[in-house]
């Protein structure tokens, strides 16, 4: 069966697997995702697939295509978008906000810990070689995320042309560019897929009634405007009072297109230089705490909360800065569930995946390249624990199809002891 036809009978059979899967067990599955997923957004992306879609088949490849299309072109960390989005397609408004607490909670509680001894005790413990094991195993996994993925979607010249259009550019664009290219790369592909795929799309017999449509836009609008204005008004509050770090990262995680690397620059201003909640050092030092533990790297926001108000500021800051686009993320699934449903969308919505394919295939080339000093043959040989994992993964994942459990964690001992 083609996963672009859902006939309603098969749709009914998905809906009762769905109600059958529990919130507990939701929570419980995202906590696992949560305390694996290390190297960033696309690695999260990539332990999210193998686990709900390949592993446990609660969605299905394309909606998985869907959220990442939908997280490159909403504010916030991407991840945790595509996490609310997983949430709400498995259990609704409830499942985004299981899946979502869940996925973050072991590096919020990670964090709260090594920021104690950071600040009480002036170091933290020494993740780095642990870390450096990790990172080809994640390139593996996100390797061959892209090859499921990809033999699901890339099934035509030109979906192929719209794969390699995307890798091809995001190689070579400039640094200065970048933050704009994943979504110049989303419209163009959506652009192309409407003229390319209208023909084939299949309509669905599905509908939705139109106040609810309106609702939805309503609330969308209300909650974007409100919030938007924050980043330009001045707070009416204590500087270190709890209230004016959730509405500071709350407001600031608004203005974040591009995933958190792009953004940091940015929320070293407001922190370091605005609001001297934090030194340079204590800055950088918090983001490095963030890249070597799992989550999404702007669980940084924990760090920096406990800084200026302790727990309740750590809790705060870190609500702030994922739960408003997580919201958001909600908000604008109810209203794709909508518009999803025509001919026109499914086409745009085609060519958008072919160009996902691309950028996963790179994201997964940038992980393994930051996990080697360069590509030159001396080098590569002297790296030969890394080239091991990174072989030893991709052969597990792919051909004896092993759970990413079974991965990670011997990454991170064989780099603890090899590095």
């Amino acid at each position: 069966m083609s996963e672009s036809i859902i006939t309603p009978e098969f749709a009914d059979v998905q809906d009762i697997q769905k109600q059958q899967v529990s919130l507990m067990f939701l929570f419980l599955t995202f906590l696992k995702i949560g305390s694996l997923a290390f190297g960033g957004y696309m690695a999260l992306i990539s332990v999210i697939e193998n686990t709900i879609v390949k592993k446990l088949n609660l969605i299905s490849h394309k909606d998985m295509l869907d959220g990442v299309s939908l997280a490159n072109l909403l504010p916030g960390p991407m991840a945790v978008n595509v996490v609310a989005f997983t949430g709400y397609k498995v259990r609704g408004r409830l499942g985004a906000l299981a899946a979502t607490t869940g996925v973050i909670l072991p590096s919020f509680l990670l964090i709260l810990a090594l920021s104690y001894i950071y600040f009480n005790y002036g170091e933290v413990i020494n993740l780095k070689t642990i870390f450096q094991g990790f990172m080809p195993a994640v390139a593996a996994i996100v390797f061959s995320v892209a090859w499921r993925l990809g033999k699901k979607t890339i099934t035509g010249k030109i979906e192929f042309f719209i794969a390699v259009i995307a890798t091809v550019t995001l190689f070579f664009i400039p640094l200065a560019y970048k933050i704009y290219t994943p979504l110049a790369l989303i419209f163009s592909a959506g652009i192309i897929g409407y003229f390319a795929f209208s023909d084939k799309a299949v309509n669905a017999t599905k509908t939705l009634k139109n106040t609810e449509f309106r609702k939805n836009i309503i609330t969308l609008l209300v909650l974007l405007s409100s919030l938007f204005l924050l980043w330009f008004l001045p707070l009416p509050f204590e500087k270190n009072s709890v209230l004016y770090l959730t509405l500071t990262f709350a407001s600031m995680s608004l203005m974040l297109f591009g995933g958190g690397y792009v953004f940091i620059p940015v929320i070293g201003s407001i922190v370091v230089l605005e609001n001297s909640w934090l030194t340079a050092q204590e800055f950088n030092d918090g983001i490095a705490l963030g890249q070597v533990t799992p989550g999404p790297i702007l669980i940084s926001a924990t760090f920096i909360g406990y800084k200026v108000a302790g727990f309740w500021g750590a809790l705060c800051s870190t609500i702030g800065i994922f739960g408003v686009p997580a919201l958001l993320m909600v908000v604008v699934s109810r209203w794709f569930d909508f518009i999803r449903q025509s001919s026109a969308t499914q086409a745009v919505m085609h060519g958008i995946h072919s160009a996902v394919i691309g950028m996963i295939c790179v994201a997964a080339f940038i992980i393994l390249k930051s996990s080697l000093p360069t590509f030159a043959i001396p080098e590569v040989i002297d790296s030969w624990p890394v080239i091991a994992i990174f072989i030893a993964s991709l052969i597990g994942l792919i051909k004896f199809n092993l759970d990413v459990i079974w991965i990670i964690p011997p990454s991170g001992l064989i780099g603890y002891l090899f590095f």
